[in-house]
């Protein structure tokens, strides 16, 4: 099949779909779709938060609970280990087909009445307050991660041990504000680095020790912004850099930044691909336009696939670990197959469609919390003769009849579920961290906006009374509710106060750094800025012989192009109008080899 241009049912902008998108659709039995990828995207994460717990009521018995639904949200919420007990039956909630009404219509319904757990969780240890997570051990406040012990205020970590203030670190162990890290030890206020140790305030370094300051560096070791040093003169620097001070580490950090913009970065980080396309990719075959994917093969608009492998898949966001032919699915994986339209399904789900909280079951449609089940229209059980009668006549009466939402936009059979039936408002959502937008615009596109609930917390010390050295902090600081230094004024859903806990304080000692003075919500945000977009932009290679465009950066190595500017083009997440000198691979590579 040919090419072809559509315009978004959401945005009314022409996106392409190409002859490949057509034999994955064709395999998959769905319809093409007719929202453009970032629209698509945007419709999955309205369903989840990443680093937000409410407390709230637990509608069962009434208890406080924490929970990732705030009270406001139009649904019933269970603490999780009475949800996930064999103390209810899901298919009480059961209920037939109705052919006078479209389908998600009556799955809103069933929804509506059935329990929610209060958080997505499997196997977390002494973990209590974390969510969206798998496999954790002794950690708290951690959100979106696997494998992973001993870590407090982290996201996105993945087989990592003692990370503190943590975003999409791997396989590490002793991090402090680390983002996009992997296989590094003891690095404080770094990022995008890799099999590196000892490290401070650097970006981008391959198999670097006791770096400082550096962007760029590849198997060194010594070296202070750059320049290479004795081992005597490092450590006589590191003496005098007062670490411990908060004051100091601000400095370092706005030297740090000033000096990264003044050399090449390369137009996307990672390694071992091929036929690749998007951001974060490692270890892929035959990746288009995708973000943060490890082992991943054939797969297109797909974001954080970085647990385990993942194969076929298309407009897939999260989990993964062993899945196959996912399409249009969110935080869902651990041995999925063939799943379509789903939500937080796992582990071992296959051949499901339009379920949410689905566990260790297969041929399923239009299902709610059900666990070991199969054959199931609406959390009713059907045999399998009669499931298969039944799911051709569904699937042509969702096309025949669809949802029409309050915009006028049509789902029939092969669209996500509705923005709307979300529990969430947009601002309590990823979807405000990756794609902001005002509360007014927010409502104007038909979102709901969640006004933030007075907190009504006391602050005894602003962070402008604490020590501004971790040798002068005492234990008495524990006691402490701290005021958050953005003190709600910021566009972050700021929590305005914080305490530290003892681990934490510990980890502060240790490792010689100074207390933070902002919230964890804000410090998170704060992270956020190293992260690169999602979105892909069409340059060319900035290098132009010698030097780079605007004669910023001198190279120190010949390149394959001579004095002649560098032909190479390229899609990266660095948009046209970011201050970054980015390099093709291969200009890059001369640089930094």
């Amino acid at each position: 099949m040919r090419e072809e241009t559509k315009t978004c049912q959401n945005c009314k902008q022409p996106f392409v779909i190409e002859p490949e998108d057509f034999d994955f659709y064709k395999k998959i039995a769905v319809p093409p779709p007719t929202w453009c990828p970032e629209c698509r995207l945007l419709r999955r994460i309205l369903w989840r938060t990443d680093i937000g717990l409410y407390r709230r009521p637990d509608s069962r018995t009434g208890e406080m609970i924490f929970s990732a639904y705030p009270e406001s949200a139009p649904i019933t919420v269970w603490s999780h280990d009475y949800w996930i007990s064999d103390a209810w039956d899901p298919l009480e909630y059961g209920r037939d087909y109705d052919w006078k009404r479209p389908f998600f219509e009556q799955f809103a319904d069933l929804m509506r009445e059935m329990p929610w757990p209060s958080l997505s969780v499997s196997n977390a240890k002494g973990s209590p307050y974390c969510n969206n997570a798998t496999n954790l051990k002794d950690s708290y406040l951690v959100f979106g991660s696997t494998n992973s012990e001993d870590s407090y205020y982290g996201f996105g970590l993945g087989g990592s041990k003692n990370i503190y203030d943590g975003s999409s670190v791997y396989e590490s162990e002793l991090n402090y504000q680390g983002v996009f890290n992997r296989k590094c030890y003891r690095a404080f206020y770094s990022n995008h680095c890799r099999d590196s140790s000892d490290i401070y305030f650097c970006k981008d370094c391959t198999n670097v020790t006791n770096c400082f300051g550096c962007i760029g560096l590849k198997n060194k070791s010594h070296c202070i912004f750059n320049k290479q040093v004795t081992k005597e003169e490092y450590r006589a620097f590191m003496d005098m850099a007062r670490l411990g001070s908060y004051r100091s580490v601000q400095e370092w950090i706005a030297k740090a930044e000033g000096h990264w913009q003044l050399f090449p970065n390369k137009y996307s980080w990672g390694s071992n691909n091929s036929g690749v396309s998007g951001e974060y990719l490692n270890n892929c075959k035959n990746v288009a336009r995708s973000f943060a994917v490890d082992n991943g093969e054939n797969l297109k608009y797909c974001e954080y696939l970085y647990s385990g492998t993942a194969k076929d898949c298309y407009d897939y966001f999260r989990f993964s670990n062993g899945s196959e032919l996912v399409y249009e699915t969110m935080g869902s994986g651990t041995g999925a197959a063939r799943l379509k339209f789903c939500i937080f399904c796992f582990p071992a789900s296959h051949s499901m469609s339009y379920c949410v909280n689905c566990a260790s079951s297969s041929d399923l449609f239009g299902c709610f919390g059900l666990k070991n089940k199969h054959y199931c229209i609406l959390n009713k059980q059907y045999t399998k003769e009669e499931y298969e009668k039944l799911m051709p006549r569904i699937i042509e009466h969702m096309t025949m009849q669809p949802y029409v939402d309050k915009r006028g936009r049509t789902y029939a059979y092969g669209e996500f579920f509705p923005p709307e039936f979300s529990p969430f408002a947009y601002n309590e959502t990823i979807a405000q961290e990756y794609f902001p937008l005002s509360a007014e615009a927010a409502i104007n596109e038909g979102y709901g906006w969640g006004d933030v609930a007075e907190k009504g917390y006391t602050a005894t010390v602003s962070p402008t009374e604490l020590p501004d050295d971790i040798a002068a902090v005492k234990d008495s600081v524990l006691k402490e509710v701290i005021r958050c230094e953005h003190d709600g004024k910021c566009s972050h859903p700021c929590a305005t106060v914080f305490r530290i806990v003892p681990q934490e304080l510990q980890f502060y000692r240790r490792s010689g750094i100074p207390l933070p003075r902002m919230c964890f919500v804000c410090r998170h945000y704060e992270r956020m800025k190293y992260r690169r977009s999602f979105r892909l932009s069409k340059r060319r290679c900035m290098c132009e012989g010698g030097r780079s465009r605007g004669q910023q950066y001198v190279n120190q190595a010949k390149h394959s192009h001579g004095e002649n500017l560098c032909p190479n083009e390229f899609e990266t997440s660095y948009a046209p109008e970011r201050p970054e000198i980015v390099y093709c691979e291969s200009c890059y590579n001369a640089e930094v080899a």
